[in-house]
């Protein structure tokens, strides 16, 4: 249906899980709320799709259950997520090996730097899982990962990671990611062969240029929770978001033409009047109705799902390339960490190259899974590719991982771009522009300020 006049107290432009989760804060104030979303379906790059049975994510964004915004946004109460094995597994030299999984009862992670050590001495000796962290399942030759000493100043670094308080850590020196790694007094063993594959794969960033305040956030998250994907496929989240808001609160397939703080123009429904105005889409599309708003560069991601006849034997492992002895930088057999995204006993393997991705991608890759994986490709089956250039804000140093969302009264921008490249990042920033919006209306917001404060 047509509106050829209408009025809200905010129109928020963009139905990503920023703004879905900036209209969760203004309703339950009391606000009006239009949301306006040109794409046929919510959820920006949080999307998935459905072929033959299998739920296949267009990114492909990897979670922490350590994420505080997870927990603190209406609507996501119902969210279930579905842990990786603990860890992950190192792909080196033809072999895999477990790192990053902390030994000892659930808290060792929050004990502290001295507790973490004893139980990574302890692991170092001890096998788990068939085999030792940093260790392959067989008698090795080699050690890329180090050994027991070196595996326990790895934990002990994590669990420093996990107890320092988020003021503290965006206080330290900010450098690029890769130098700040060096520059703490790691094994360069441990900085190639476990933290530079893992915040590859978190940050989407294979030369680690992000600012090291960017890293160390991703570091905290993983040593602090799991890594994990959310239950049916990433559009999981904006799903149950949108189901939370009043009917009528979105309305899809509504291309913004022209915006001011009073009145939105729209080439299908005319034009809607507002009080303020929240411009809640991708950095580039921002730009493009507010002229001077910068642009950051971005990472490329492209992700291939395949389906095979057999599962590889790493279980719900999320596997790193170490080597760089390919395009891949890390894969996982989705299925085994969430059944729902494959039919019944179907097999679902999704693989993430970052950068340019070659021309001759799928034979590359399949190469390539077929090293990490140590097994055959040959009879894997190609789902799909999701190739987007514009996947992940780029955040180099120096980074501000709390941009201003509010730019004057009655106009304002969130979204992943304003904070951290991660789903953390752009839930938090659009509670953030609710509350700059509440204030500037003079209604008190319902969160405390010390929530915001200390949300990572």
């Amino acid at each position: 249906m047509r509106h050829p006049a209408h009025h809200a107290d905010v129109v928020i432009v963009g139905a990503g899980v920023a703004g879905l989760c900036a209209a969760h804060q203004l309703i339950r104030a009391g606000v009006t709320v239009s949301v306006l979303e040109a794409a046929p379906h919510v959820g920006g790059r949080m999307s998935t799709e459905r072929i033959d049975g299998f739920r296949l994510d267009r990114i492909g964004q990897i979670l922490s259950s350590a994420y505080p915004e997870l927990l603190r946004t209406p609507g996501l109460e119902g969210v279930a997520l579905r842990p990786f094995a603990p860890g992950v597994l190192v792909h080196s030299e033809g072999r895999h090996y477990r790192a990053g999984e902390v030994a000892g009862p659930p808290g060792t992670r929050a004990r502290g730097a001295r507790g973490a050590l004893t139980a990574a001495r302890a692991l170092a000796s001890a096998p788990r899982n068939g085999a030792a962290v940093g260790r392959p399942a067989g008698p090795p030759s080699t050690r890329p990962l180090g050994g027991a000493l070196d595996q326990a100043r790895l934990t002990a670094a994590l669990a420093r990671f996990a107890a320092t308080p988020l003021d503290r850590l965006l206080a330290r020196p900010e450098l690029p990611a890769l130098d700040a790694l060096f520059s703490r007094g790691l094994p360069s063993r441990t900085v190639e062969g476990f933290l530079r594959p893992l915040l590859t794969a978190l940050l989407s960033d294979p030369g680690l240029t992000t600012s090291s305040r960017c890293a160390d956030l991703a570091l905290r998250g993983f040593a602090r929770g799991r890594l994990c994907l959310p239950e049916g496929g990433a559009d999981a989240l904006p799903r149950l978001l949108v189901s939370a808001l009043p009917p009528g609160t979105i309305r899809t397939g509504v291309h913004v033409t022209g915006a001011s703080i009073s009145r939105v123009s729209t080439k299908e429904d005319g034009e809607l009047g507002c009080r303020s105005l929240l411009l809640a889409t991708g950095a580039r599309a921002a730009a493009e109705l507010l002229p001077g708003l910068r642009v950051p560069d971005f990472h490329p991601v492209t992700v291939l799902h395949h389906t095979a006849a057999t599962a590889p034997a790493t279980g719900s492992a999320l596997v790193l390339e170490a080597d760089r002895g390919g395009p891949v930088s890390h894969t996982a057999v989705v299925s085994a960490v969430d059944p729902t995204r494959a039919p019944d006993g179907g097999v679902l393997i999704s693989s993430t190259v970052l950068g340019t991705p070659p021309p001759d991608l799928d034979r590359q890759v399949r190469s390539h899974l077929s090293r990490l994986y140590g097994t055959s490709t040959d009879g894997w089956e190609l789902l799909a590719v999701h190739h987007d250039a514009d996947a992940v804000p780029a955040m180099p140093a120096p980074h501000d991982v709390r941009r201003p969302v509010r730019l004057l009264s009655g106009l304002y921008v969130c979204g992943d771009h304003r904070e951290t490249s991660t789903v953390q990042g752009a839930l938090h920033s659009g509670r953030r522009a609710a509350r700059e919006i509440l204030r500037d209306f003079g209604v008190q917001p319902g969160h405390a300020a010390n929530e915001l404060r200390d949300a990572a």
